[in-house]
């Protein structure tokens, strides 16, 4: 579905990653992981069109993205989660999650099938988005992505600020995602969760690929193990 090749991007003039190449099939999910700083950001950012590429590919289902703007890369089917989730605060829950189909028309059945998934927000839809809890609010974040019915779901550090039982949660409710067919791009720090969802996994240092294979082998990589799992 989804074929980065030789991609690099950056800010002002330089590159945070280079020679970047990933994939990812239909209905798998997929985790770039690393420490804070290594690129994870950058990469999905340029995947998403919101940061020019300075070289390679995005191809996805087998057409180029790489220097199209972000509004038709989104049109294509990718929706971009990111760490900070920019939700508006002022406005209720339910207002925020309907924004998320735009510029299309929010479909009742995709709404419901986001409530289902997240069954706390029903109960707050009424409520203003910023008055949310962290976890809450991610929720919203990711429901609103849905409701743009993608099929390739980029998720940016989906832990962030969120305490450990809740991580956990999502990381529960990600796992739904995949199992309902659902094709997942997961950028996360806490290696752990990231590999109990994911299929494979390629780790991501100083801007370049280290690593990659399968959840189980980077879980019992012993560099993996040493410098994100705490084991020596």
């Amino acid at each position: 579905m989804l074929e980065v090749v030789g991609l690099a991007a950056g800010y002002l003039g330089e590159r945070v990653i280079d020679g970047i190449d990933i994939e990812v099939r239909s209905g798998e999910a997929v985790a770039i992981v690393g420490s804070n700083g290594a690129g994870k950001t950058t990469l999905f950012r340029a995947i998403a069109g919101l940061l020019p590429a300075m070289e390679g590919r995005v191809v996805f289902d087998g057409k180029n993205l790489a220097r199209r703007p972000a509004h038709r890369i989104a049109r294509s089917g990718i929706a971009y989660v990111p760490a900070e989730r920019h939700l508006f605060p002022a406005m209720t829950v339910k207002t925020n999650l309907v924004l998320g189909a735009y510029p299309r028309r929010a479909h009742h059945e995709t709404l419901e099938l986001v409530y289902d998934l997240f069954p706390r927000l029903r109960e707050r839809h009424r409520q203003q988005a910023g008055t949310l809890s962290g976890g809450e609010q991610q929720m919203v974040a990711v429901g609103r992505a849905l409701m743009a019915r993608p099929r390739l779901l980029l998720l940016d550090e989906p832990t962030t600020g969120l305490a450990p039982k809740v991580a956990q949660e999502a990381f529960e409710a990600l796992d739904g995602l995949k199992k309902d067919g659902m094709t997942l791009l997961i950028a996360e720090q806490q290696v752990p969760l990231a590999l109990s969802v994911a299929d494979r996994g390629y780790v991501l240092e100083n801007g370049r690929i280290r690593l990659s294979g399968t959840s189980h082998e980077l879980d019992q990589n012993p560099e993996v193990r040493r410098a994100y799992l705490g084991v020596a």
